[in-house]
């Protein structure tokens, strides 16, 4: 995956998947988990989805280091 250096430094994934619209709790989970595993690591999310349980969920269930996730609000 191709990535982007920030102004501030940080390094981040040029592609993220998006959970807009996904509202059933197990879904979203499943498609996050699923997007991880295909190599995603930039998830863009908003309160506003009412779905951050799902994927914070699906981001905890995998072996991937936390550190290396970009949690886009």
């Amino acid at each position: 995956m191709q990535r982007v250096i920030l102004n501030n430094g940080v390094e981040m994934p040029i592609l993220s998947f998006g959970v807009f619209q996904i509202q059933d709790e197990k879904e979203c989970k499943q498609a996050v988990y699923d997007a991880i595993m295909a190599g995603y690591r930039l998830i863009d999310t908003a309160a506003s989805y009412l779905n951050e349980e799902s994927v914070g969920r699906a981001i905890r269930r995998n072996e991937i280091i936390r550190r290396e996730f970009h949690v886009q609000l």
